[in-house]
């Protein structure tokens, strides 16, 4: 490797157009870190909160774009165990995956796993580690409860459908249109809501004899907020990972206490390193294996060379997409 890469500028923030191929330093492999030459990068709504400049990176967080790359090892530093120059990883980064080289804390760093490529590798942390975070770790899905994911089409939102259904949920979504519909229903879906012709309170409700669902996943917000309290059932959870509607909004809480709710959210980047680490331990034991069957894949919609990511976030914020967005840095 050389002391310069090649990387994604944004600037001082703002539309996708503020985004440029730049130079910059490497970086080095720091204790407990672990070097990768990018192969290639997932697009995530983060990297496009924090290129319009209204979500800053955490202290001491890489202020370059891009939280999930996949690559080779290429150097480990002081205290690393786990894994040695040459070995292909897939990892969450703290930043900086738009770009020829991460470095990532060893914990935070996983396996290719056995019969995927590293494209598909490369869309697995941001997605995976958020759905398994939050929706069985803090919302307590079990096999045989019913699960409601909004946004049912994007890369959380398939990844949630299909995890949900392996560990044996009756899985309901919503969406926008009759395609994104179709490609939810192949995912796994019980039952896909177009929101833009079905009011999803009443199908929920109709989907479980009127006793309403057990547990949501919404990055939505605004007036799901009150309408996601009607649709859940008594000891239901609500858990909040993004507000694309806004977050100041006025909701009844009533049916929180009458219904026994629990809500509850979380935002995956802030997390400590040691949080991360059983993450993803928790993640090479339980979801590894079943990817290695060909079960629970990443829906990969469209791979942008790392030169073109504006165009990639443009694509993002027109919510067309089914599945991830990636960029191509160094490839195969």
């Amino acid at each position: 490797m050389t002391s310069s890469m090649r990387y994604i500028e944004h600037g001082t923030g703002g539309a996708p157009e503020v985004m440029h191929p730049g130079q910059t330093a490497a970086p080095q492999a720091g204790p407990g870190d672990v070097l990768i030459k990018v192969a290639y990068a997932g697009v995530n709504r983060p990297d496009c909160l924090q290129r319009s400049g209204r979500y800053p990176p955490p202290p001491g967080a890489s202020p370059i774009l891009g939280l999930e790359a996949s690559g080779h090892v290429v150097a480990v530093g002081e205290g690393v165990t786990q894994w040695r120059v040459g070995d292909a990883v897939c990892g969450l980064a703290n930043g900086g995956a738009y770009a020829e080289y991460v470095a990532i804390p060893q914990g935070q760093v996983l396996p290719v796993p056995k019969g995927l490529s590293l494209l598909q590798a490369a869309a697995l942390p941001e997605n995976y580690f958020t759905v398994w975070t939050n929706v069985f770790q803090r919302g307590r899905l079990q096999s045989g409860e019913t699960f409601l994911v909004h946004g049912g089409s994007s890369g959380i939102g398939l990844t949630a459908i299909q995890l949900a259904k392996a560990f044996g949920a009756h899985v309901l979504c919503t969406v926008g249109n009759a395609d994104k519909v179709e490609a939810c229903l192949k995912a796994g879906a019980d039952v896909a809501i177009n929101y833009r012709t079905q009011d999803f309170v009443d199908e929920a409700l109709a989907a479980t004899a009127q006793q309403g669902v057990n547990i949501i996943l919404d990055m939505v917000g605004g007036d799901y907020m009150q309408r996601n309290l009607k649709a859940l059932s008594v000891d239901g959870r609500l858990v909040q990972i993004a507000f694309l509607q806004p977050s100041k909004t006025e909701v009844d809480w009533i049916a929180l206490m009458v219904k026994r709710l629990t809500f509850t959210g979380s935002t995956l980047r802030p997390r400590s390193v040691a949080d991360k680490a059983q993450m993803a331990a928790e993640l090479k034991q339980n979801v590894w294996p079943m990817m290695e069957q060909g079960k629970c894949l990443p829906v990969i919609h469209q791979v942008f060379d790392l030169d073109q990511a504006a165009q990639a976030h443009a694509l993002m914020e027109s919510s067309t997409h089914i599945g991830k967005i990636m960029l191509k840095v160094a490839g195969d």
